[in-house]
């Protein structure tokens, strides 16, 4: 079955073009920096948003029209595997992402929901041959389900940790049959909402006991895809121990997992930590543990994840600045983890809405090829910090002085002029480089 007949093939048209289903800015092919933008953009969609969701809030039902519903949870299940390819091709993505409870049911127990996942990702894996698209990277829900109450590595539960400890190995069992190139683990209730009751030593060592784990295991299997930690300061736990960048990487030193554990960063997790989306890929950097990223934008009118389509050129040009001073991101990929708005409900404003984030990330790419070929932000740090490329700075960097000559530097010196940063007349350049 076509799911999305009316839809043709979405091509590059040029930003001229009047056709809704074209796109205006990625030229998957058009080389940009010496290699093709699909390469450096290396798009995914998201399986949950994108399929599974039905535009269900707090306050209202599903709004979302969807014409792959079945007659048991199994066979949508099938036709939404069917459905969810159709778009993948028509958009030229090139990588997919999923939950293990957004492709199968979950049954009546946990011995049903694994073969329910065996028999769909062998549908997947079909697909897969056939289109030659790959997965990006996979990860296990362990936050809807009730038992996760009170988490799922860091739970005070031991059956609960052994649950936790099954769905993962089955989800590294499926990254190996899908050749996943990254696994993402994702703490959604691993955080606590209240520390009078909370051991935080014991829970960390839990978790960290629980990775390394999983490390064990994909040696065991030789399949090691990258794994992934994704920072959230909140929701659904009122504190997740990933919070941002910073306080993951302080959790990957601590524990020794810095090689094989890198960042999947978020652009609303960002918002909510009272970070910048670059701010957070920026301290990645300094760690080399940039992995991957999720592509999306929240409303800063609203407290909460909203993870709406990325539209936004000026925060999408600066991630992708960074993107490129860490030397791309392979093997991640820029994944939408975005969904359409509860009043975008036809089936055709999926397409529309991921034409619309992959474009904004297109012109992102440009403009900070752009920069980056001009050298902008490298003049700007160079004025800033000429200080110490001379004289006593430079000695400074060269680990020449000490407190004492420093000392008697500093009281020879009769007068102390800064520069100004000029930072208005910064912005305004940036902002010639959107047009």
């Amino acid at each position: 079955m076509n799911y999305f007949e009316a839809v043709p093939k979405i091509q590059y048209e040029g930003k001229q073009t009047k056709n809704k289903f074209a796109f205006r800015y990625y030229n998957p092919e058009e080389e940009i920096l010496g290699k093709p933008m699909k390469e450096h953009l290396r798009f995914a969609v998201a399986y949950w948003h994108t399929i599974t969701a039905d535009g269900s809030d707090p306050f209202g039902a599903g709004t979302y029209q969807r014409n792959w519903e079945g007659n048991n949870p199994m066979e949508t299940a099938k036709n939404r595997v069917e459905a969810f390819f159709e778009i993948l091709e028509k958009l030229g993505a090139e990588y997919f992402c999923f939950h293990d409870v957004d492709i199968a049911p979950q049954g009546d127990s946990l011995e049903e929901f694994f073969q329910n996942i065996d028999t769909i990702t062998d549908l997947i894996k079909e697909k897969m041959d056939q289109t030659g698209i790959k997965l990006l990277w996979n990860t296990a829900n362990m936050f809807t389900h009730p038992r996760f109450v009170n988490g799922a590595a860091t739970t005070n539960n031991a059956d609960v940790y052994a649950i936790a400890a099954a769905q993962v190995k089955k989800g590294l069992d499926i990254s190996k049959k899908l050749n996943g190139q990254n696994y993402v683990f994702w703490g959604g209730r691993e955080g606590y909402e209240s520390l009078l009751n909370t051991n935080m030593d014991f829970e960390l060592d839990n978790l960290a006991r629980f990775y390394k784990m999983a490390i064990a295991y994909t040696k065991k299997i030789g399949h090691q895809p990258q794994f992934l930690i994704e920072p959230k300061p909140k929701e659904p736990s009122k504190h997740q121990y990933d919070f941002d960048a910073a306080t993951s990487m302080a959790f990957i030193m601590k524990y020794g997992l810095q090689d094989h554990f890198k960042l999947n960063l978020e652009a609303n997790h960002a918002t909510l930590a009272g970070h910048t989306f670059e701010h957070e890929i920026n301290v990645a950097r300094s760690y080399n543990a940039l992995g991957s990223l999720d592509a999306n934008q929240g409303d800063l009118l609203l407290g909460w994840d909203t993870d709406e389509f990325p539209t936004d050129i000026y925060s999408t040009t600066l991630a992708m600045h960074e993107v490129l001073e860490n030397g791309g991101i392979a093997p991640g990929g820029i994944n939408f983890d975005a969904k359409v708005r509860r009043t975008s409900f036809e089936m055709e404003d999926l397409i529309l809405a991921h034409i619309v984030g992959m474009d904004t990330y297109a012109r992102g790419l440009r403009a900070a090829a752009k920069m980056k070929e001009e050298r902008f932000f490298e003049e700007i740090m160079e004025e800033k910090y000429a200080s110490f490329t001379q004289g006593i700075g430079k000695k400074i960097i060269d680990d020449q002085e000490t407190f004492e000559s420093l000392s008697e530097y500093a009281l020879s010196l009769s007068d102390v002029t800064n520069q100004s940063s000029h930072i208005e007349y910064i912005k305004s350049l940036i902002n010639d480089y959107l047009v």
